[in-house]
């Protein structure tokens, strides 16, 4: 995973002397695995980078890494999606002028004769209650990403702390728990962008959803530039305003997989 995470910083430099060398303005932003995985960027900056002549150099990682990078100055706007965390960002100094952009929601999957009948919860604490019994394994992204924030959020509220043979930690994307999931035949939980990208390719399937606390909102934050004076200021501005504006967000829209919606505009 470190070693994944350095090669992407190398391929951001590289990307940068390249746009230099060709005159060309480029716009760091780190975002959260789902954004990239689920393909909505590759609908999304295009439009953006040929009316401004720009290249967005894109490092996806889960939410925690891409909130570092922007601490660090590595990049100059943040899209991601745990608001809890954002918020301590703008509050720390780190990020300035955050959008809300987006949302879906989180589900939870399985395996569709469903061992720890969480089908059959009535809320999402009681799901992981059921899950906890360890009749099959549950797969964690354990990256304190978005969905690892939610994840632990949930397992607080159902009073369990999750430990034994059954709980595994991944440490890994979103794509690569759902299909270690699908392999072990084991419970996961996933943001439903991602999971409408991959659910053709695995066999788990959504076994509880709906839970008002598994709301997905996703934000963009440019990142401050009187901590980091370097960073691009004026053109994550520009990102933000048409990530947020009528175009991006008729983007967002539009944008289906399988006939299924994954993202929903949420600019206000």
């Amino acid at each position: 995973m470190k070693k994944a995470f350095f090669v992407g910083l190398v391929f951001v430099s590289v990307m940068a002397m390249i746009c230099s060398a060709h005159g060309q303005a480029r716009l760091r932003m780190s975002t959260t695995t789902s954004t990239e995985s689920s393909g909505l960027l590759k609908v999304l900056l295009p439009p953006f980078e040929k009316a401004n002549n720009v290249t967005v150099d894109v490092i996806s990682v889960g939410t925690g890494k891409a909130l570092k990078l922007g601490e660090h100055g590595d990049v100059d706007v943040v899209f991601v999606h745990a608001r809890p965390l954002e918020d301590k960002f703008v509050a720390d100094g780190y990020g300035v002028d955050r959008k809300d952009v987006m949302y879906n929601d989180f589900i939870l999957v399985g395996p569709k004769d469903d061992p720890s009948g969480v089908k059959g919860a009535k809320t999402a604490a009681e799901a992981f209650t059921r899950i906890s019994s360890g009749k099959a394994d549950f797969i964690s992204r354990g990256d304190e990403s978005g969905t690892h924030q939610m994840e632990k959020a949930l397992w607080k509220a159902s009073g369990i702390k999750p430990e034994g043979k059954w709980y595994v930690e991944a440490g890994q994307g979103m794509g690569a728990v759902l299909q270690m999931a699908n392999e072990k035949k084991g419970y996961a939980l996933a943001d439903r962008g991602t999971f409408i990208a991959h659910e053709n390719k695995i066999g788990v399937v959504i076994l509880f959803d709906g839970d008002k606390a598994m709301f997905n909102p996703y934000g963009i934050i440019a990142v401050n530039p009187k901590k980091h004076p370097n960073a691009q200021y004026e053109l994550a501005k520009k990102f933000i305003n048409y990530v947020t504006g009528p175009e991006g967000q008729k983007v967002i829209a539009d944008f289906k997989l399988n006939g299924k919606q994954l993202f929903f505009p949420d600019a206000k």
